[in-house]
């Protein structure tokens, strides 16, 4: 008995299909993840005074405003250069955190244009 080649032909169309289907799947679950991830604040502003509106978007990355202090997610800016921005739009800052690393005082200055 021997296995015709229309029927094998079949076979591997409809494998194929359902990899690709698992593998596509997959992929497009996998974003939702990250996107969670990258929500979470890496960047702690804190300001002279509390700021004007509850969410701002500068440079590209969603703020979250609370009384004077402000959160975003992680931005592909230089921390100076984003502080620089925020500083522009909200006001004097008067700390600056991107991760675990708070700008110095001569980095403060400069964010805040003095």
């Amino acid at each position: 008995m021997t296995l015709s080649l229309p029927k094998f032909r079949s076979f591997s169309a409809v494998t194929l299909a359902l990899v690709w289907t698992s593998l596509t799947f997959g992929a497009a679950i996998t974003p939702v993840e990250t996107q969670a991830r990258a929500a979470t604040p890496y960047y702690t502003a804190q300001f002279a005074a509390p700021a004007a509106e509850a969410t701002a978007i500068i440079g590209g990355v969603v703020w979250q405003c609370a009384g004077s202090t402000c959160l975003a997610a992680k931005a592909s800016a230089r921390p100076v250069n984003l502080c620089k921005r925020v500083a522009r739009e909200i006001g004097e800052v008067t700390s600056f955190t991107a991760g675990e690393k708070a700008l110095e005082a001569a980095e403060l200055a400069t964010c805040n244009g003095k």
